[in-house]
């Protein structure tokens, strides 16, 4: 009766083996699962930031570059390389005779500046398309900076500014790539000309709001100048 049964009990026992290593282990579930979960704390805190953002006089920043700025404002002062929370987006994927600029207080919601914003010579005309790290181009560099130091140059009071990210915005003190007033970034300028005036690769802004702009983002604040066409290092880090 027994070796009458045997070939069942291999057969039942064969198959409760197959069933059993036919599902996943729980270590193959859970990066799975907690991928997910960080992506999904990753988008609360953008949308809950982003509709926290508020000002009476001034438009607020696309959702898009706000969103990589954000992720980027949290992985640099995670690694200390900014100290304030302060944010300065500027969205180049907008004409330079839209004001592209912005300047938020992170720990309040409020906007503290919007404004004008000059890129490079080479950088293109009406729209910034041509990016570039390389000294004489005068081109502008995308990405993510500290700001730095005030000093007094040619152009007044100026902004030092520390590229973060290596080999698209590391040279940007080595260049004189700074933040300063310039008569060209005005509406008269765009009147006259049909597009704001162009820099040698700096941020340059109006003269009537280079000094309260560069005195509020001064020292270690997060600095972060946007273009559709590539995500930064910092910006695609999640938030932990």
């Amino acid at each position: 009766m027994i070796y009458s049964l045997f070939p069942t009990i291999l057969f039942m026992l064969f198959s409760f083996s197959s069933n059993k290593t036919s599902f996943p282990e729980p270590n193959d579930v859970k990066p799975v699962v907690y991928a997910k979960t960080v992506e999904s704390s990753v988008d609360t805190k953008i949308e809950i930031a982003y509709s926290n953002l508020h000002s009476d006089k001034f438009a607020l920043p696309k959702l898009e570059s706000f969103a990589e700025a954000l992720k980027g404002y949290y992985s640099l002062k995670e690694k200390g390389l900014i100290k304030k929370d302060i944010l300065t987006l500027i969205d180049f994927s907008l004409s330079s005779n839209t004001k592209r600029l912005w300047v938020i207080d992170l720990v309040t919601g409020n906007v503290l500046f919007h404004s004008l914003v000059a890129h490079g010579r080479n950088t293109g005309n009406e729209f910034a398309s041509n990016f570039s790290n390389s000294a004489e181009s005068y081109k502008s560099s995308l990405g993510f900076y500290a700001t730095g130091e005030i000093y007094n140059g040619k152009h007044g009071m100026s902004l030092k500014l520390d590229g973060l990210e290596k080999g698209v915005n590391d040279n940007a003190r080595a260049r004189g790539v700074v933040m300063h007033a310039a008569d060209y970034v005005s509406n008269s300028f765009i009147k006259n000309n049909h597009r704001l005036g162009r820099s040698q690769g700096c941020p340059a802004v109006p003269v009537e709001l280079s000094k309260e702009i560069i005195s509020t983002i001064k020292n270690k604040s997060c600095f972060f100048i946007y273009h559709p066409s590539r995500v930064s290092k910092f910006g695609a880090q999640s938030i932990s």
